[in-house]
């Protein structure tokens, strides 16, 4: 699992474990039940607290993304298709914003943005 930190985003190092994980699990890319590199040598590879790691890990099992067994470790949750549901509508609601930004700037209608919809709806 590579994570990378950008100490200039001004985004916690926390909440780029935790948005880096949680975009790996949602993609698949993490498969179910699979082990999690432990919180102390996740912070030694990163260069960064146990804290720091750890309050990551938190938000993700706080989340649902992921769970702890005692004395083994941290693993990807079974997926959870309401919460992939919730997280897949806020992708498309942020997209939708982005189209209607560009669209206002183009002086395009509601009703032309409608069917350049149904057209791609179409297509596929």
């Amino acid at each position: 699992m590579n994570l990378f930190i950008d100490n200039k985003s001004g985004i916690p190092i926390y909440e780029q474990i935790y948005s880096q994980i949680k975009n790996l699990i949602i993609n698949g890319e993490l498969a179910e039940d699979m082990p999690l590199p432990s919180i102390r040598n996740l912070a030694k590879d990163l260069h960064i607290s146990v804290i720091t790691t750890k309050r990551a890990y938190d938000e993700l099992e706080k989340e649902g993304f992921i769970y702890t067994v005692a004395a083994k470790g941290c693993f990807v949750a079974p997926k959870n298709i309401e919460l992939l549901r919730e997280e897949n509508l806020k992708k498309i609601e942020g997209y939708l914003q982005g189209i209607i930004t560009l669209a206002v700037s183009c002086n395009l209608k509601e009703e032309d943005i409608i069917s350049m919809l149904h057209l791609f709806y179409e297509e596929g």
